[in-house]
């Protein structure tokens, strides 16, 4: 929801709906590719997790 409101609050207006899905359709390609990039440090969270809340990722995730 950030991202298209990003995208959409500096826009005064649109012609018509056309213009307006083109705008969001290129804004999900712009993010998908953001999308698939590992995620940082995330040793570091997935070991704070299992310290916060033990017991809770054993049945999902083998550590």
């Amino acid at each position: 929801h950030r991202q298209f409101r990003k995208l959409t609050k500096t826009k005064g207006g649109f012609a018509n709906e056309n213009s307006l899905l083109k705008l969001l359709y290129a804004g999900i390609l712009k993010a998908s590719e953001r999308w698939t990039h590992p995620v940082q440090n995330w040793n570091l969270t997935l070991s704070q997790m299992t310290i916060h809340f033990p017991k809770r990722l054993d049945g999902h995730i083998d550590l």
